[in-house]
């Protein structure tokens, strides 16, 4: 039981939570709640563990370890858990109402080159996304639309900030991601694989649904309030939009995402099948 503010992993926790560049010196943030804690333990990346008091005394208090230890899946690996007083653990939890269990965790970490030796030939690719929710949506989105992989630009928010770790709902565990130093550098790299990259743009641009994407593809989403940043145009293969009625003039950019995402998807499906084919 730990039972003071002051314990060296209470410290650690919260300064996880809170500060970035500490995330990123350490390679370790925060998962909270137990699905979580579970995720980050199925895939080898759980390193301790803290549990508010009242959740240990309604849920295990009479437990033996090894009931505790296969429930948050951390069988097999060498995961430290305690216990800490409700007051102190949620000095440590960044929700209001704690879910009562937050897991140190390590950072998953993938290069340009696994990401883009992946099978399925769909990227989707974030031009300075500011706005935690729609990151963390986006994340999961991207993994059920069947993309390969996530890449970002450095202005995008911290996809280990408590708000978009939550957000991903585990798929941060599940769907490679990279951050790179130059969008438009790396958009020239995937150009040269033969991989066609298109960025949701009013202007001059076709609708959506007419590229092909049934073949190794790009999609760009760009900053909530600006859209794709002007070298990242440059670059592009082509542009698309999502034509929309009324006086509505843009989409929420995670809403954006899914859309054209899953006519990428809807695309594949098609062609699996025989159904679908391009001229």
């Amino acid at each position: 039981m730990i039972t003071s503010e002051n314990n060296a992993k209470i410290k650690e926790l919260i300064k996880l939570q809170k500060n970035a560049r500490h995330r990123r010196k350490e390679g370790l943030f925060v998962a909270e709640g137990i699905k979580l804690v579970q995720e980050a333990a199925q895939y080898g990346k759980l390193r301790q563990v803290l549990i508010r008091e009242s959740l240990w005394h309604e849920r295990w208090k009479d437990a033996p370890e090894s009931e505790i230890a296969k429930e948050l899946s951390v069988d097999g690996n060498r995961v430290g858990v305690d216990t800490a007083p409700d007051s102190v653990f949620d000095m440590a939890a960044d929700t209001v109402t704690p879910q009562g269990i937050l897991g140190m965790v390590d950072m998953p970490a993938y290069s340009l080159e696994e990401i883009l030796a992946l099978s399925s030939g769909l990227y989707l690719m974030l031009d300075d996304l500011r706005d935690p929710g729609n990151l963390g949506t986006v994340i999961r989105t991207a993994e059920a639309a069947g993309a390969a992989g996530v890449i970002m630009s450095r202005g995008c928010v911290d996809l280990f900030n408590p708000k978009v770790v939550r957000a991903t709902m585990g798929a941060i565990f599940r769907v490679p991601f990279l951050y790179v130093e130059s969008l438009p550098e790396t958009i020239e790299q995937m150009k040269k694989k033969n991989i066609s990259v298109y960025g949701t743009i009013l202007e001059e641009s076709q609708p959506y649904d007419e590229p092909d994407y049934t073949k190794p593809s790009g999609i760009v989403i760009g900053n909530e309030a600006n859209g794709i940043s002007a070298p990242v145009r440059e670059s592009l293969t082509g542009r698309i939009h999502i034509p929309m009625q009324g006086s509505v003039e843009s989409l929420n950019a995670a809403v954006a995402a899914a859309v054209v995402m899953y006519e990428a998807s809807r695309q594949r499906r098609k062609r699996d099948t025989g159904l679908l084919k391009f001229h």
